[in-house]
């Protein structure tokens, strides 16, 4: 699934990845809103990623979730 198709079905998405990281806030998924650039901000925010990290993490729960589909 790409980020085009995420954003339109966000609300569903979001509560997959809100069990994966629970350190974002309500107000930080409002803000996300299907974003992928807002998303990997966030996570270095709360987590203390870099960059690389962050995309690293993004990409592995990507994967794992094609799989599941």
């Amino acid at each position: 699934m790409n980020w085009d198709q995420m954003e339109g079905q966000w609300k569903q998405i979001k509560g997959k990845m809100k069990q994966r990281w629970g350190k974002l806030t309500d107000s930080d998924w409002d803000m996300i809103a299907g974003k992928r650039d807002e998303f990997l901000g966030r996570l270095q925010e709360r987590y203390g990623y870099s960059r690389e990290q962050a995309e690293r993490e993004l990409t592995d729960w990507e994967r794992s979730q094609s799989k599941v589909a």
